[in-house]
Order: C-alpha cells, then sequence, then structure tokens
C-alpha cells in the first residue's frame, strides 16, 4: 500500500510495527495497567466503607447512592465514549481518563460534605469509563483476530489486580495514615498511569484514522446502537452481563467489606485478607474457567449459568446459617464470589461474533452497559435493604440486616438466567437462519467471525 499524502512524512518511512509483536505487547500493557488502576480508583471506596459512613454522617442508602451515581455514570457513557474512541482514539482516552480520576480522587480526599463527595463519584464515573472501553479496543487494533479474542477474554480477569491493590495496598495506607493522604496517593497512581500512556501507547500500527466529524460520528453511533440492539446476540451479552458482573462486583467494590466487618464480626486485617482472596480467586478463575469457556464457546452461557447457580447456593448455606458463619465458609464463599465475572468479559466476544466491525463499539458499549445496570441495582438494592431493616436514623447495622440486604440478588439472578436462556435461544435460532454452517462450526468450539 502506498503512502498517502495526508501521512506524515515520519509515518511514511517508518516501518509499521507487526501485530502481536512487542510493540503490541507493551502498549497492551501499558493499557492493561491504565485498567488496573481505574479498577483500584472504582474499589477505594468499598475498603473505606466504614470511614466514610463515619466522615459524612451518613446511612448505607446514601453510602449505596455514591456508588450508584458513579456505576450510572459509569453505564450512561459506554455508547458516547465508543463514539469519543472512533474519533480521537484511545491513546488521548486512556490519558484523559487517567487524569480525570485522579482529580475525582483528589476532591474526594478533601471533601468533608456530601455535594463534593458526590460531585467525586461523577466524575470518577466519566474517568472510570474512558478507560475500560479503549484499552478493550486496543486488543483488536493491535493483534490479529484468531488471538485477539483469548485476549479480550484474558483482559477482565487482570483487571482484577486493582481489587488486589484496593484490598492491600489502599487499605493498608488508608489505615496507616487516614483519609486524605490514602485518597491523594491513589491520585497520583492515576497521574503516573497517564504519564505512561502518553509517553508510551499508540492507538494502533496503522495510525489513527481520519478524523469522523462529529455529527456523522453521533448519528452513525446511534444507528449502530438500533442496529446492535436488534441483533439478538447483543441482547444474550446483555443479559449475561446483568447476570454475570454484579455478584462479583457488588462485594468488591461495595458491600463485601461492610459485610465481613460489620455483620460477621471479623477484624479490619481479616477482612482485608479475605478482599484479597477474592482478588486472586478472580484471576485463577480467569485462567481456569476462562480458558474452559473459551474452547466451549457455544456452550459458555450455559455454563456461566451453571456457575451463578453453584454462588447462589453457597450464599444461601451463608445466609441460613444460624447467627455469624464459620470463617472456613466465609472463605468459601469469598472464593467463589468473582467466579461469574468471568461470563461478563465473554460478553465482549459475544458482541464481536454477533456484529459487523462497522458497529462493534456500539454492541460493547451495549453489553457492557447491562453489566453495570445489573451492578448498578445490586448495589443500590442491598443498601436500601439495609437502611429498611434498621431502626431510623441508625447505622448499626446487624447481622440479620445484612442477610436480608444479600437476599435481593436471587431476584436478580433470576431475571438474568430467565433472559440469558431466552436470548440464548433466539441468537441460535438467528444464527441458523443466516448461516447453518457457522452453526455447525460453533458446536464444534470454533470461534466465529463477525458477520459481514
Amino acid at each position: 500500500m502506498s503512502p498517502t499524502p495526508s501521512q506524515p512524512a515520519s509515518e511514511r518511512s517508518a516501518p509499521r510495527p507487526a501485530l502481536g509483536g512487542r510493540t503490541a505487547w507493551l502498549v497492551l500493557t501499558v493499557g492493561q495497567f491504565a485498567a488496573v488502576i481505574a479498577v483500584l480508583q472504582r474499589s477505594s471506596l468499598g475498603v473505606a466503607t466504614t470511614d466514610a459512613l463515619a466522615r459524612f454522617g451518613i446511612t448505607a442508602a446514601t453510602l449505596a447512592a455514591f456508588s450508584m451515581v458513579q456505576l450510572l455514570v459509569y453505564a450512561a457513557l459506554q455508547v458516547p465514549v465508543g463514539v469519543l474512541i472512533d474519533r480521537y482514539g484511545s491513546r488521548l482516552l486512556i490519558v484523559l481518563g487517567s487524569l480525570i480520576m485522579a482529580g475525582a480522587q483528589t476532591i474526594f480526599a478533601f471533601a468533608a460534605a456530601l455535594p463534593a463527595a458526590f460531585a467525586a463519584r461523577v466524575v470518577l464515573g466519566i474517568g472510570d469509563a474512558l478507560v475500560f472501553i479503549s484499552v478493550m479496543r486496543l486488543v483488536p487494533a493491535w493483534f490479529p483476530p484468531q488471538r485477539s479474542a483469548a485476549l479480550t477474554n484474558a483482559t477482565g480477569p487482570v483487571n482484577q489486580l486493582g481489587f488486589v491493590l484496593s484490598a492491600v495496598g489502599f487499605a493498608s495506607v488508608l489505615a496507616a495514615v487516614g483519609w486524605t493522604p490514602s485518597f491523594l496517593a491513589a491520585a497520583a497512581v492515576s497521574v503516573a498511569s497517564a504519564v505512561l500512556a502518553l509517553l508510551l501507547l499508540r492507538d494502533s500500527p496503522l495510525g489513527r484514522p481520519p478524523r469522523v466529524p462529529l455529527r456523522q460520528a453521533l448519528a452513525a453511533a446511534g444507528h449502530g446502537v438500533r442496529e446492535a440492539w436488534a441483533e439478538p446476540g447483543t441482547r444474550l451479552g446483555f443479559w449475561l452481563g446483568f447476570m454475570a458482573l454484579f455478584t462479583g462486583m457488588t462485594f468488591g467494590v461495595m458491600w463485601g467489606y461492610p459485610f465481613l466487618t460489620v455483620g460477621q464480626g471479623l477484624s479490619p486485617g481479616t477482612a482485608g485478607v479475605l478482599m484479597l482472596g477474592l482478588a486472586v480467586a478472580g484471576l485463577v478463575y480467569g485462567v481456569t474457567l476462562g480458558t474452559v469457556m473459551a474452547h466451549h464457546p457455544y456452550y459458555r452461557s450455559l455454563i456461566a449459568i451453571g456457575v451463578v447457580i453453584v454462588v447462589a447456593a453457597i450464599w444461601a448455606v451463608v445466609l441460613l446459617w444460624p447467627g455469624r458463619a464459620p470463617v472456613w465458609l466465609l472463605v468459601v464463599l469469598v472464593l467463589a464470589v468473582p467466579a461469574p465475572t468471568i461470563g461478563a468479559v465473554m460478553t465482549f466476544d459475544i458482541a464481536r461474533t454477533s456484529n459487523p466491525p462497522r458497529r462493534l463499539g456500539s454492541a460493547i458499549g451495549v453489553v457492557n452497559g447491562g453489566a453495570f445496570l445489573g451492578t448498578l441495582t445490586a448495589v443500590m438494592a442491598i443498601g436500601l435493604v439495609l437502611q429498611v431493616t434498621t431502626p431510623a436514623g441508625s447505622t448499626d447495622y446487624s447481622l440479620d440486616s445484612f442477610k436480608w440486604a444479600f437476599s435481593v440478588q436471587y431476584v436478580l439472578w433470576a431475571i438474568g438466567i430467565v433472559q440469558t436462556l431466552r436470548y440464548r435461544r433466539r441468537t441460535i435460532r438467528a444464527l441458523i437462519a443466516r448461516d447453518p454452517e457457522a452453526y455447525a462450526a460453533l458446536r464444534r468450539g470454533v470461534h466465529l467471525s463477525p458477520p459481514t
């Protein structure tokens, strides 16, 4: 391919990095680091839950609203961020998102009243949304199709390292130096992530494509969302994400730590170790359960449902246990909780194989929005039930209140399972009608290429 006149001389003379080569791995590593730090910032409030209740003098329902606004902003921005990536590229958005999260954590560090604290969480949701999808888009840009599917499935579990940093690093800093210095330290880490992205990231080996006019990009995005939502595979990904993500996210980001310390009476140190176990277990599931799902693409939604049922059964034992559960049972619970999350990661590949490349950004935004809609609903519902089952004005949440609160998960699991099975059938019927040979290949374990 001959150079175009619009290409700078440096781009015309410099050799292009190979797909999947050293530069590709460097770009993916830097992008993945930015995503891990975003998860650290997202989950920092979960570790600081009890401190936040005391600092702001608020109830569980109000505290849940902190995460609610953050996740609501994140979910609402999925498709708009896809448009921005097409227009400005992943590198710029990762840098901007990291700096926005640094600013949000700085505001939160000094916030002493609710308006400033809420504003900080809104800003954090904006930065978080900019980073995650931008990193996901780097994978197909830098790696060949036969490897991008496996790498896409691996990026989600690696993000669990952010929970490790939160449960161990941030929790230790918070205990040692207090609220303001710990959140300022978190902000500094995001600044470092932005600097690395600015210096080392590139959008693709081919450079960023010509910038599409914003009005045209928005119109195309709206059309793409409608087309993506009409595709049964996209709806399958939406509901699979809704069912699978909130189980681990709700526990890790918001309510797990207070459930263990306030509800079950564990010491902060023991609870921190268990939260670390949750994060490590998520990494292990990415390698084990993620590999099983990747090798059996036809059955992955059924495998995800099976995993959810197992986790729901473990939760039932914990919730029905008279009084506080023994530590060994809590260990089993914490190690099981992140398992369904792998099903949510698979939704990105479902979106990829159900939609042509021209609307992949819109489809990814839709399925990821479903996952965070489930998380948002669970976080808020648990907070509301905690408040309703506690005497008015009190923050002395009992173990029974926590048990009733976590019981709302069963309603969301039921909705997610029913809808996942419903759209799995529709997706299979649509694939058989469109391409019987592709359906037969999928049954044999072949990962399908996107439709044209």
